[in-house]
């Protein structure tokens, strides 16, 4: 995808990213967090805002949330306080929304990215806890909305970062490195077309070499990653023709259409002063220790650049393959598991970055749904590696049948269906003198000087072998029998 380029002004973005935690419950609830039921049965008095009602904080987003911060080298606030954040929205049961703003429990932090060009750190302001809002539904030319209030109270971080982010490149990047961290340290599924992730985008472009910063315009709302970086295409683009045309940009809200790829105001930024903050007075203040910092420290999974690391450093694997490997955790565990079983480390990763992931592209599947085990793949890499099949046999017959027959082994599909490379010497022998026989005007044309026919005289012994033959044998036996 293209990148706004100017000579004239340098895009300023900055990115709010929310993400929904993975507890079973709400932040100040007991209600259940789940994603596709029925509209309105996963509420409460509580999570409704009913009078006389009184919310209780959820231990276990707490330590999601200081996963996030020790894994980003945020520091973790020892002391913290609950905010209302007021503001209407038919969505939101109670007209106020339960939020941190003086004390987000994490401060700074940042995370690499790679980019085409260069690799480049992306700093965070901070990261706080609040609830999430409920859904306004809209089925077609009904002129009324429905709403779903099963996902307000949901707890949600939100990742602020700062204003130091200059392409819808970089945009494009950071989201999809937090996407994978979140799915490692298992805190949210990352799946933005459910909404579990998805990014506020706040824009302004400024005079390239001016330290000032431009009106900014925020897109909500953001539930791809695709999309965000197309609206920040659009919306450079659009302002860019309206400072060069004279026109002064407002601060506004905008929303995204992916069909058109353009963006259109939804109403005029609210200021801080709009939302009324005030101190929650139904939540104690929160005190975290570095006792419980260190105790959430101690469940810590490997992160993606340090599994990244391991795959180089403990099975020799290129940089290449241990970035693939290490896009996601499941992935990495396959890859270790079967390498368990085997120590070709490099052919694994390449039947893993080949065959398996073509089967899975194809399927619509996860590594963690493939349906042969890593120890069964680790078997048909040694049946390879050690020349019982050959490579193509195993690539297009024995995976595909492992696929199907999940109760048996390689080598007893190998065994069953008489796959062994044909390695008796004479009797590849004999197949190479009935070739040379069935066509002798090919060999006197090869002999003439078209030495491409070789191909020719191999394909037609490795027909006779029914593609047990090991190609590389062949290929020799025929080179000698065409040189007698």
């Amino acid at each position: 995808m293209s990148t706004f380029q100017s000579t004239i002004y340098q895009p300023v973005i900055g990115l709010e990213i929310h993400a929904q935690l993975q507890t079973d419950s709400k932040i100040f609830a007991s209600d259940a967090v789940r994603f596709g039921r029925e509209a309105n049965t996963l509420i409460s008095p509580i999570s409704l805002g009913h009078p006389g009602t009184l919310p209780f904080l959820n231990k276990k987003v707490v330590e999601y949330a200081i996963k996030m911060g020790i894994a980003i080298g945020s520091e973790i606030n020892e002391w913290q306080y609950f905010d209302r954040k007021n503001y209407f929205y038919p969505d939101l049961p109670k007209g106020y929304q339960i939020t941190q703003d003086k004390t987000p429990i994490c401060i700074g932090g940042k995370i690499k990215v790679k980019l085409k060009a260069e690799e480049k750190y992306i700093s965070f302001h901070h990261i706080h806890l609040e609830e999430d809002a409920g859904k306004s539904l809209h089925e077609g030319d009904n002129p009324f909305s429905f709403i779903d209030y099963n996902r307000a109270g949901t707890p949600l971080i939100e990742m602020v970062t700062d204003p130091t982010l200059h392409s819808s490149e970089e945009a494009f990047a950071l989201v999809s490195e937090v996407r994978k961290l979140v799915r490692y340290l298992g805190i949210c599924d990352g799946n933005m077309e459910e909404g579990s992730l998805r990014a506020d985008v706040n824009i302004s472009l400024r005079p390239i070499g001016s330290t000032k910063l431009g009106t900014k315009v925020e897109i909500k709302n953001m539930n791809s990653i695709r999309n965000i970086q197309r609206a920040i295409e659009f919306e450079c683009t659009r302002q860019a023709a309206m400072l060069d045309a004279g026109e002064t940009i407002i601060q506004e809200t905008r929303t995204f259409d992916a069909h058109s790829g353009r963006t259109s105001s939804m109403r005029v930024k609210e200021t801080m002063n709009d939302y009324r903050y005030f101190p929650e007075p139904d939540l104690a203040p929160l005190h975290i220790s570095q006792e419980w910092i260190n105790e959430v420290k101690s469940t810590m999974p490997l992160l993606p650049w340090e599994q990244e690391q391991e795959l180089m450093d403990q099975f020799g694997l290129p940089v290449y393959d241990a970035h693939f490997l290490a896009d996601t955790k499941e992935m990495a565990l396959y890859f270790k598991e079967a390498a368990a079983h085997s120590k070709s480390y490099k052919a694994i990763s390449n039947w893993l970055m080949g065959p398996v992931k073509s089967h899975m592209n194809e399927s619509l599947l996860h590594i963690q749904d493939l349906e042969i085990s890593p120890k069964n793949l680790a078997e048909i890499v040694d049946l390879v590696e050690q020349g019982v099949v050959t490579h193509n046999l195993a690539a297009h017959q024995l995976f595909p049948l492992c696929l199907q027959e999940t109760t048996k082994s390689p080598k007893q599909l190998v065994e069953e269906n008489g796959w062994g490379l044909a390695d008796n010497n004479d009797e590849l022998i004999n197949f190479v003198q009935e070739v040379i026989q069935a066509f002798p005007d090919k060999v006197k044309e090869y002999h003439k000087g078209k030495k491409g026919l070789i191909a020719l005289f191999i394909g037609e012994v490795m027909k006779k072998s029914k593609g047990k033959a090991d190609p590389k044998l062949v290929n020799q036996l025929v080179q000698e029998a065409l040189a007698q």
